[in-house]
């Protein structure tokens, strides 16, 4: 397997050269399955946005499991997604969503603003599923060895996770597997790359 080490900042100026196709909004959908690191590569490329505009404003950055309805919505949220964010940016117009406490087990009442943008970033497992295909300026998706994406998992949420997650590592494979997602990504990203490298400002991308 080839890797290479590409900066942020090259990947920002990319996306802004890119096609609008949500509207005015150019959308980066960041896919993978859970514990890949795909929180981590969504939130240094919206810096890297932020860095690579005039204005210097970082782009908004939607996370699907803020709207999942629990652990069996994984996979069936994306109606949640296209109502309240995709379909309002796309007619240019601000999109809202209720963020679903994982603690609490429903959705909270403040609605989260996702503000129309140059670039909108949705992150989480099927974010750059084939319906999304025809809105996407770019799709990236993160990968990394099934043992460590488990171990990060349980240090992030503990071990109580376990059943819930291995049941959802299930799903996750069925879904690539059917949907093809990594076959048709612009980007494939190495999540827990071996070499020394500066985490902040370069990225590993599988070749």
């Amino acid at each position: 397997m080839v890797v290479v080490f590409e900066a942020y900042a090259g990947l920002a100026r990319r996306v802004l050269a890119g096609p609008a196709r949500l509207g005015r909004t150019r959308l980066v959908a960041v896919d993978g399955p859970s514990g890949a690191g795909k929180t981590v590569f969504a939130a240094r490329l919206a810096d890297a946005l932020a860095g690579a505009t005039p204005e210097a404003t970082r782009p908004p950055v939607v996370h699907t499991d803020d709207l999942l309805d629990g652990w069996d919505d994984q996979l069936t949220f994306w109606e949640r997604l296209e109502e309240q964010v995709l379909t309002p940016v796309r007619a240019e117009r601000p999109g809202a969503y209720r963020r679903y406490s994982w603690v609490r087990r429903r959705f909270l009442p403040t609605p989260v603003p996702v503000p129309v943008a140059p670039v909108l970033i949705v992150e989480g497992v099927s974010a750059a599923r084939t319906a999304a295909v025809a809105s996407l300026t770019l799709a990236v998706f993160v990968t990394a060895p099934q043992p460590l994406r488990l171990d990060r998992a349980v240090a992030r949420d503990g071990p109580a996770i376990l059943p819930e997650l291995r049941r959802w590592h299930v799903t996750e494979r069925a879904h690539f597997a059917a949907d093809g997602t990594e076959a048709r990504a612009d980007l494939v990203v190495e999540g827990a790359p071996v070499l020394p490298h500066a985490a902040e400002r370069y990225y590993c991308r599988r070749g």
